[in-house]
């Protein structure tokens, strides 16, 4: 960790190579939380380059107690890195591989395969322990999850901006210090939290059914959320964890909402509670807008350019695993970039960015109308009268390959549209003459599709594709999808 944090001060991590796609987040946001923890114990406010530096600081963190750093404890008593110390009279089972350890849930073997990691590095131990502790939910019986998720199926998201490298993706060195820089700069705002509490979790004795206030510990605290134990074997890491009573932050009653820098808020209903991506969850384009208007959700910490921040090239993060009842339901991952000129309205005209949204919005609204009825038209035969809900929900994989389709552009079109709108009235015209012609080409060409794979009787198909194509020519030019002098 010392050479770690030293080599992302010197702007020299590009990749973790063996890190696995769906810990990104989980240890992104472990680095800044311990980072910000240790500067600040220190009084500190710019990372050291020096390894040694860091190897102080962390030290200092926990007393100059160096055992609890350590990835294989010569005491079970006492704490390891993401390991509690062990309290006595638990029952442990063996946990072979880090893959096994983690948060992943593979019992079916179809898409990820489980505990295959048998030639492990100590590097994936750390990978796995990170990201189970700090982003597990609800397993089952004596397995509990963390405190910083609205519920045992709910999700540690993960949304934030973050400095672009040379191939459009989050840069992790500049990531982590603009992060960093952003948690110091804001250690003092009102927070559910102590700050000065319990912050290294598993530097804390856990006896059976004793809980921590979440109200007590510090607001960057690092969680552990289960009983995890490592050892040596034979010159090899194994693993052993045991069941706990309780989970092992009391925080029920604030359904996620700790101050997470990364975790956006629904302040819609009367409790505020952080975003859960069930089941098919996804980061849809019309969940990344509701997100990021600030309508029914804040914005979290990380996701907001500070006061006098000078911001580059950017991209929007969004990751979190889906989750089921005991079940994850695969990584959802979105990266978006934005543009210099959107930056600025981020902080100062977000209005004008959803206004441009939610025009588009209604524009795929109008289009996936249209090609809705023309399918249905031609599912019927091409007999008016008979169209019904069958019919229309002949439609749906069109639909669906539309929408898929708008989902790909929408962000690209979106920021032309709103620079259009700082250019002048004609840029804004022809941006969105754009994203309709888009729009109108793609509904044109999955009516053509269906042609092929909806169900038509041969004798009537000629007439249906006709009537269908005229239907659908008719709603696009009816809603300004398609111009009257360009029909």
């Amino acid at each position: 960790l010392p050479g770690l944090f030293a080599a992302l001060a010197r702007d020299e991590i590009r990749a973790f190579p063996r890190l696995r796609a769906h810990q990104r987040a989980a240890w992104h946001m472990f680095r800044v939380q311990l980072a910000a923890l240790t500067l600040d114990r220190a009084g500190a406010s710019e990372p050291p380059r020096e390894e040694a530096a860091w190897r102080d600081l962390l030290l200092a963190l926990t007393d100059g107690d160096a055992e609890p750093w350590a990835l294989v404890g010569s005491d079970r008593s006492r704490p390891a890195f993401f390991q509690p110390p062990d309290p006595g009279g638990l029952k442990w089972e063996p946990v072979w591989t880090p893959d096994a350890l983690d948060l992943l849930i593979t019992s079916k073997n179809h898409d990820l395969k489980g505990a295959v990691a048998a030639q492990a590095a100590p590097e994936d131990w750390v990978y796995a322990l990170v990201s189970m502790q700090t982003s597990e939910g609800y397993g089952g019986r004596g397995n509990f999850g963390i405190a910083r998720m609205n519920g045992g199926s709910s999700s540690r998201a993960m949304l934030g901006l973050a400095p672009a490298g040379p191939e459009g993706r989050p840069d992790p060195s500049s990531w982590w210090r603009r992060d960093l820089d952003l948690v110091l700069r804001n250690r003092n705002a009102p927070t559910v939290g102590t700050r000065g509490g319990p912050a290294l979790l598993w530097t804390v004795p856990w006896p059976e059914g004793r809980q921590i206030d979440a109200r007590k510990m510090d607001p960057l605290a690092i969680e552990v959320c289960r009983r995890i134990r490592l050892k040596e074997q034979d010159g090899t890491i194994r693993g052993e964890r045991a069941a706990s009573k309780a989970g092992r932050v009391e925080a029920k009653a604030f359904a996620g909402v700790l101050d997470d820098p990364w975790a956006p808020v629904n302040m819609k209903d009367a409790i505020p509670k952080t975003l859960t991506l069930g089941e098919g969850g996804r980061f849809h384009y019309r969940r990344m807008i509701d997100l990021l208007s600030e309508g029914d959700w804040r914005a979290p910490l990380a996701a907001r350019l500070d006061d006098g921040e000078v911001a580059g090239e950017m991209v929007i993060v969004a990751e979190a695993l889906a989750r089921g009842n005991s079940k994850t339901d695969g990584l959802q991952s979105r990266i978006v970039p934005m543009p210099q000129t959107v930056l600025g309205m981020f902080q100062t005209d977000r209005d004008r960015i959803s206004t441009a949204a939610d025009a588009q919005i209604a524009e795929i609204n109008d289009a996936d109308a249209a090609l809705r009825e023309a399918v249905a038209l031609y599912a019927a035969g091409g007999d008016y009268d008979s169209v019904g809900k069958p019919q229309r929900q002949r439609a749906a994989e069109a639909r669906a390959r539309l929408d898929a389709f708008a989902d790909g552009i929408f962000f690209d079109h979106l920021w032309t549209r709103i620079a259009a709108m700082v250019e002048g009235p004609d840029a804004e015209v022809a941006a969105k003459r754009a994203f309709r012609a888009a729009l109108v080409d793609q509904a044109r060409a999955e009516l053509t599709r269906a042609f092929g794979a909806v169900p038509c009787a041969r004798i009537h198909a000629p007439r249906a594709r006709t009537r269908a194509r005229g239907r659908l020519e008719r709603a696009l030019r009816k809603t300004n999808l398609v111009e009257t002098t360009d029909a």
